[in-house]
């Protein structure tokens, strides 16, 4: 099993299926020059793994700053708890809509039986309340936008780095269900928010890397045509 990608320099997936586990969402890395944030953390059974792959590219582990959660499913939030012991100086980043499933833990809303993982929650340093927040990772800039639809407080985080737009758009597959609080319509009107960025890369949570902007348009389409 692989280590990393590096999807260009800065940016790197450490988890997913090639890289921890199938269980859990693709988990990306930015390193803004020493400083670093990570996006999600999978599912949690395979927390070592994903920390093993991160400790390949970070030579100091304080440099980690961010841990950003897109939002409250377990295979996005069940690894938080290892991370958090063996970087106790993370600071973790979720949107306010987010925190009854990331900090409470509420199992309606992170399907964490579907996993069968126990998640006691994770405390939420940054909370985000606006349609867009950013936050300073080294000498990147992350734009931290409100996408919800697949949950209420979801987010999808992008950067502008070497010429390109990165965009971290986890989970624009959906899927949808009413107990989480999805709702088709307002996600739809998020994957316009989407669209409209024009990314050159996209980063999403299960299918992995669409590398041209007309692959990410296109992907983004086909799932809005799929739930018409």
């Amino acid at each position: 099993m692989a280590s990393y990608l590096e999807i260009i320099p800065g940016i790197y997936q450490i988890g997913g299926a090639r890289f921890s586990s199938s269980e859990d969402c693709c988990v990306y890395l930015i390193d803004g020059g020493g400083e670093y944030a990570i996006i999600d953390c999978g599912a949690g059974k395979s927390a070592e793994k994903i920390f093993s792959n991160l400790s390949k590219i970070v030579k100091k582990l304080q440099g980690v700053r961010y841990l950003v959660l897109t939002h409250g499913h377990i295979d996005h939030i069940g690894g938080g708890q290892y991370l958090l012991e063996q970087m106790p100086h993370l600071e973790i980043v979720a949107h306010k809509l987010e925190l009854p499933a990331i900090e409470n833990g509420e199992e309606r809303l992170t399907a964490a039986n579907w996993y069968g993982v126990i998640y006691n929650g994770l405390p939420v340093n940054r909370v985000l309340r606006e349609q867009e927040e950013t936050i300073s990772v080294g000498k990147m800039k992350l734009h931290c936008l409100h996408t919800p639809g697949h949950t209420v407080g979801g987010i999808s985080p992008y950067l502008d780095w070497q010429g390109k737009r990165i965009l971290f758009g986890q989970d624009i597959h959906g899927p949808f269900d009413s107990k989480w609080g999805s709702d088709l319509l307002v996600w739809r009107k998020s994957m316009e928010k989407l669209l409209a960025l024009k990314a050159d890369i996209l980063c999403e949570g299960h299918y992995g890397i669409m590398e041209t902007p007309e692959d990410v348009e296109d992907f983004i389409q086909d799932f809005l045509r799929r739930y018409s």
